[in-house]
């Protein structure tokens, strides 16, 4: 992607877009996919970095929902399992089949555990990623090893999806590229554009690296900002009500020896309701997640040390070893961006995890809630409005068939996974240029030449973008993503033509935003 060459196709006099896409996260993303797979021109832009909120801060699953299961949400599940299949079979350079027990310690437990996970299996169908089944005490023990042994019964073993959100976010993005669209991170919306008759017909635009403006003309225009919603919403109508409610759910990241094991842990039941997750994730262990309600959307959330608290008292229930805030590496924050509950209702938990497509007077289409397991589905219900609002027939979807960015069947191991067919192409780069091969940090894997790829290649502006999106360092050791932080600045400033002084403004910046990730 080069965002320089993109930049000009805003500048094209007289250009009008078919669907202009506000935000560059999995539900943008979604959207932009599935246009595209129907020969629609396509346009999307993103106020920060590609999946910089929510999108690159969820418990690292694609899956159906085991607790929508037991809400009684059948639909919203049989359509995460069809989607949670389809992006396995897309991306298999960024997706896991990943087995999860649930340790038994009751009798019931057994029986009602053991029954809901057949039906999940059933729901899924031949999109099924394994058999679940009961497994013995022993078993359970050989296979989480630092599992509490008093009472232990045995455990019940069921698959899911996992992923790595950004980098899966980052291969949508590239791929949309390829089809033709046109897509620009750091491109904030400052208005809509209306015609005499109060209809959407574009957008007003600044670059928030040089602070360019630009005006674009779409058939249609789309807010998939997420938590952000209600932003654009007022920005069309200054009185219009609230449509969302900010769930925040934090997780911490600690050494993968606190749980043993490749197999994830998943505690049905805690003291607030909620399911928490122990999730092996790039050779960390993930423990998640909370559920607070927050009222205003933060682009940075911050960790309230109530939730910091919970998790570790949860985990200390089912873990032989405890971990404490000393052990954890780095702890981030993540926005659902929740329907706003009815009156009266305030648990998160009651309000609905499906997506909704809303279609103002003015003809702006919005996309609410949603995950990101069915991101791909929330892109085509709301393409699916552009026959209504330009009376244009379309072709049917075909974005389920679409192979994300470095599709292979065979990826490498260890972190070269996430590049996929890239990997080989980083690595002749290596071996053209020795020094390319140095590691950014003697604890981590991370090459020099992996800063210049993502700085060429993948439309990374920042040191942030880096540390935190391409190599998500920032998640898995925040104090190493700081010392990482002076070798990427120095290449990124290489590449991109920046002086010393943008070196320290980065370096400042980034030190800032690492220290919230820091556990004090």
């Amino acid at each position: 992607m080069d965002r320089i060459k993109n930049i000009k196709q805003l500048e094209e006099k007289g250009k009008v877009w078919d669907i202009a896409v506000i935000g560059g996260g999995a539900s943008g993303l979604g959207v932009a996919l599935d246009a595209l797979s129907r020969g629609l021109s396509v346009l999307l832009v993103e106020k920060a970095d590609f999946a910089k909120g929510t999108s690159s801060r969820s418990t690292k699953l694609v899956h159906g929902g085991v607790r929508y299961l037991a809400q009684g949400d059948i639909a919203l599940v049989f359509e995460a399992l069809k989607e949670r299949g389809r992006i396995l079979q897309n991306a298999p350079h960024l997706t896991y089949n990943q087995p999860f027990i649930i340790p038994i310690y009751t009798l019931f437990d057994r029986f009602r555990y053991s029954i809901g996970l057949k039906i999940y299996d059933w729901m899924a169908g031949r999109l099924r990623l394994g058999k679940s089944r009961f497994i013995s005490r022993e078993e359970t023990l050989m296979r989480l090893p630092k599992i509490k042994k008093e009472g232990l019964k045995g455990g019940v073993v069921y698959h899911d999806g996992q992923f790595d959100d950004a980098r899966l976010a980052l291969s949508v993005a590239m791929t949309c590229d390829e089809m033709g669209g046109c897509m620009v991170n750091y491109m904030k919306v400052t208005n809509l554009l209306k015609d005499q008759n109060g209809q959407i017909k574009g957008l007003k635009l600044r670059d928030e690296l040089d602070h360019s403006k630009y005006k674009i003309v779409a058939k249609m225009v789309v807010n998939a900002t997420g938590v952000f919603a209600d932003k654009i919403l007022q920005m069309d109508q200054p009185d219009a009500p609230k449509s969302i409610q900010p769930s925040q759910g934090i997780h911490l990241v600690l050494d993968q020896g606190f749980l043993g094991g490749k197999d994830a842990l998943m505690i049905p039941k805690t003291s607030d309701g909620r399911v928490l997750f122990a999730v092996p994730w790039l050779d960390k262990l993930v423990l998640g997640t909370t559920d607070t309600l927050r009222e205003k959307a933060k682009l940075e959330p911050e960790v309230l040390s109530r939730e910091v608290e919970f998790i570790l008292d949860t985990a200390k229930d089912y873990l032989s070893e405890a971990p404490t805030r000393k052990d954890v590496k780095a702890v981030f924050a993540g926005l659902r961006p929740l329907a706003a509950p009815k009156e009266g209702s305030t648990k998160t938990k009651e309000i609905s995890r499906s997506h909704k497509v809303i279609v103002s007077k003015s003809k702006l289409v919005s996309i609410t809630g949603g995950k990101w397991t069915t991101f791909r589905k929330m892109g085509e219900d709301t393409v699916n409005e552009f026959s209504r609002i330009t009376g244009t027939q379309l072709p049917p979807s075909n974005s389920a068939q679409i192979r994300y960015h470095g599709f292979t069947q065979s990826p490498q191991k260890g972190h070269w996974k996430g590049y996929g067919a890239n990997a080989s192409l980083i690595q002749e780069w290596i071996k053209d240029k020795p020094e390319l091969g140095q590691k950014l940090h003697p604890a981590y894997p991370f090459t020099m030449a992996e800063v210049v790829w993502s700085t060429r290649k993948e439309m990374a502006m920042k040191v942030e973008d880096i540390l935190s999106r391409r190599i998500r360092i920032l998640l898995l050791d925040a104090r190493a993503a700081i010392e990482m932080a002076p070798k990427v600045a120095g290449l990124m400033a290489q590449e991109l033509k920046k002086d010393e002084k943008w070196k320290a403004a980065e370096l400042e910046d980034f030190k800032k935003l690492a220290n919230k990730y820091i556990l004090k």
